[in-house]
């Protein structure tokens, strides 16, 4: 058991303390304990869950000794130390959850962007990340169960394969989840649920969804943004910022359905071509239904760091939303050299956002504007989008 105050958030649903140990005596300043369930300055006992030696062991706080004045009682009762890993903030306030994202997406983009921040024309510590209509709770509308040995579902408990039996999930609309979690399936598999609009979960299914003005008929495993306002605020992102010519050309990398594609055929217009570049066949489908009378628009079966260098015409203006990992060198360098003069970025992952700024920044382009978007609240997880511009 160990006994500390809490320091700082840092990525990943933690916060930071140090405690005097032996084994580290070079570090006059303690060994790093990555803790959860705590807040800064808060005095906590803690139990370590993971000692790999070295350096750092992570732990959670499992007793509060001095509580912090943002500290509130937990909604789920599977939240807490030894539980469900789904959610890092449930002892948070929304708005702190949201100061705390903030201070971590600051952090991220200032030790890894340096250089990005250097050619940005907007402040760092205006950037906010912003609240989402709906509230907290009851947001997510797409969850995948785990399912143990028994086969009882549940949902995985933090940096581990265990599986938590859970009675409810108050992140799921309106206690949608229970009849799923009293059902039996296949042991060791994984169950994807979708909450429809009418409040019902489904099981394996797709259905339907709004975004951009449209509606898309999903098909069973086809992506869509789990927070029902994240599809629109994208698209309006987008739309303000993307700025492609009438008449002119637009790629939509990673595009999924076609969600942002569509904001980019209506700013092109009939004149103009848009493609979409997505891996998934079922997704494509998908889109391809939805989006059939925008004639402009075409879909690129592909990976997208596969297909940029040989797609034709070359673009004015992109936008990518890439899977958490970011773009990379080599998928920045190849789409710098096609030359478009604007990209709209979108990144779920503060860390490999700041990677990708830097990258951008030394390939040409500077930061014209960025927003980020508590899309997942009581999670330690955003949304955050970057638009840049070429320099020269």
């Amino acid at each position: 058991m160990l006994e500390f105050t809490v320091g700082p958030v840092a990525h990943g649903g933690h916060c930071v303390a140090r405690v005097a140990d032996e084994a580290s005596p070079a570090d006059d300043r303690g060994r790093v304990v990555f803790v959860r369930h705590a807040l800064p300055g808060e005095r906590v006992r803690a139990v370590v869950t993971d000692d790999p030696g070295g350096a750092f062991c992570r732990a959670d706080a499992v007793a509060v000794l001095e509580a912090s004045p943002d500290r509130v009682e937990p909604a789920c009762s599977w939240a807490g130390p030894g539980g469900c890993g789904g959610c890092d903030f449930q002892h948070v306030t929304p708005a702190a959850q949201r100061s705390l994202k903030t201070a971590v997406l600051r952090e991220q983009l200032t030790r890894l962007a340096a250089s990005a921040a250097e050619l940005a024309t907007v402040r760092l510590d205006d950037v906010v990340v912003e609240e989402l209509p709906g509230g907290p709770l009851g947001w997510r509308t797409r969850v995948r169960l785990a399912v143990d040995d028994a086969g009882v579902p549940g949902l995985r408990a933090h940096r581990s394969h265990d599986v938590c039996e859970i009675g409810d999930c108050p992140l799921v609309p309106g206690g949608a989840l229970e009849p799923v979690l009293e059902q039996r399936f296949r042991p060791d598999s994984e169950v994807d649920v979708t909450v429809g609009a009418d409040g019902a979960a489904r099981v394996g299914a797709g259905g339907t969804v709004h975004g951009a003005g449209r509606t898309w008929e999903l098909s069973s495993g086809t992506f869509w943004q789990v927070h029902p306002a994240l599809a629109d605020t994208l698209a309006d992102v987008v739309r303000d910022w993307a700025d492609a010519p009438r008449g002119g050309v637009a790629w939509d990398l990673y595009g999924g359905v076609g969600l942002l594609g569509s904001v980019l055929a209506d700013q092109v217009g009939p004149d103009g071509t848009v493609l979409v570049v997505e891996s998934s066949s079922s997704a494509i489908a998908d889109g391809a239904s939805a989006l059939a009378d925008l004639g402009q628009l075409s879909f690129v079966q592909g990976r997208a760091e596969r297909e940029i260098a040989r797609l034709e015409p070359a673009p004015d203006v992109v936008v990518t939303d890439p899977p958490r990992t970011g773009l990379g060198k080599a998928t920045v360098r190849a789409l710098a050299a096609r030359g478009p003069r604007r990209i709209v970025h979108v990144a779920c992952d503060p860390a490999a956002l700041g990677r990708d700024l830097a990258l951008f920044a030394g390939a040409g382009y500077r930061v014209a504007g960025l927003r980020a978007f508590d899309a997942f609240p009581m999670t330690h997880h955003m949304e955050a989008v970057a638009v840049l511009e070429r320099t020269d």
